[in-house]
């Protein structure tokens, strides 16, 4: 019974912590610093400082701004907290331009980087939940919108980071957090969703205890992440398996297609030989259980499609001996 009792104080004192300044700025620094590691980030801080800092402010701020837009907030309010951006523009000068990078080599320092990341987790923590109450006063029996802002709030530098990245001058589409989710978009998400759940009543919790579980869960999992080295989710064999069963695709009988015809027909690819596309292109039926015509149909055109591609080939040969 103690135990209990001493564990309802942690809670409580742990949802009574405020943030700013001491939570905001391990926030600022922790993501300053991953800024100043992304690849082209100092030659940016060198000729164009005001686009580094700009990009700096989108690191600390964005969740902000972004859960601002889903809201129709004006996206520049974050920015009128003065203490806040002083506090952050601070951080970003000490990292990108102390003398001797004494602050990023701090920063950099394992066990100083494990208690800033730690900081920074529990920040997260106030995010969400703040995101989702400040959805919830406009859409109260919205559960899509609660879960949708208490997401982009909590990880929102992540979501626009082609945004960021546009800043900085880089465009690389294929780093969209939504195609490939890294682990803080994830865990957000699955964040937004306990608490948009409890918020709304439907998770019989009471909020200072959700608050101090997930705080908990965030600052093991990244500190057990960053000690071990690890880059995989602590929740990827649950991914697997709720992928596998609602997501996978289930497999196929092999079908005749015209795949072999489309890769030789593909510009850059070496011609084969006779022999190797006339085994390729006899091999498309080859355990496949559908109508033989069809396999047949499909096996003259590779045929007829091999031949036309040998004959350009050998004409193409022609050509450039009778140049030579």
């Amino acid at each position: 019974m103690e135990v209990l009792l001493r564990l309802e104080a942690l809670s409580r004192a742990v949802s009574a912590l405020p943030m700013f300044p001491l939570f905001d700025a391990a926030h600022y620094v922790a993501s300053t610093v991953a800024l100043r590691e992304q690849p082209g980030a100092v030659g940016v801080a060198r000729h164009s400082p005001f686009a580094c800092w700009f990009s700096a402010m989108l690191h600390c701020f964005g969740g902000a701004v972004l859960s601002g837009l889903m809201l129709a907030q004006p996206s520049v309010a974050p920015l009128s907290n003065t203490g806040s951006v002083l506090l952050a523009s601070l951080v970003w000068y000490l990292v990108f331009y102390c003398p001797l990078d004494l602050v990023y080599r701090c920063a950099a320092f394992l066990p100083i980087r494990l208690v800033l990341s730690s900081m920074k987790e529990v920040s997260r923590t106030w995010k969400v939940l703040g995101g989702v109450t400040q959805a919830r006063s406009q859409y109260k029996d919205g559960l899509l919108v609660m879960v949708a802002v208490g997401w982009a709030r909590g990880a929102g530098s992540g979501l626009i980071g082609n945004f960021e990245q546009l800043v900085r001058g880089v465009w690389k589409p294929e780093t969209n957090e939504l195609l490939k989710m890294s682990y803080p978009t994830k865990v957000t998400l699955m964040g937004a969703v306990l608490f948009t759940l409890q918020q709304a009543g439907r998770l019989p919790i009471e909020e200072h205890h959700l608050v101090f579980v997930y705080t908990v869960f965030l600052v093991y999992s990244k500190v057990w992440m960053m000690l071990t080295g690890s880059a995989s989710s602590p929740l990827a064999p649950l991914e697997a398996a709720m992928y596998r069963v609602f997501f996978a695709l289930q497999p196929q009988e092999p079908t005749c297609t015209m795949q072999t015809c489309d890769q030789l027909s593909e510009p850059g690819n070496p011609t084969r030989s006779t022999s190797e596309n006339s085994s390729t292109a006899g091999s498309v039926g080859l355990g496949s259980k559908v109508n033989s015509s069809d396999c047949v149909e499909t096996q003259e055109h590779c045929l007829a499609k091999t031949e036309e591609i040998l004959a350009q080939s050998t004409e193409h040969r022609t050509h450039l001996q009778k140049r030579k």
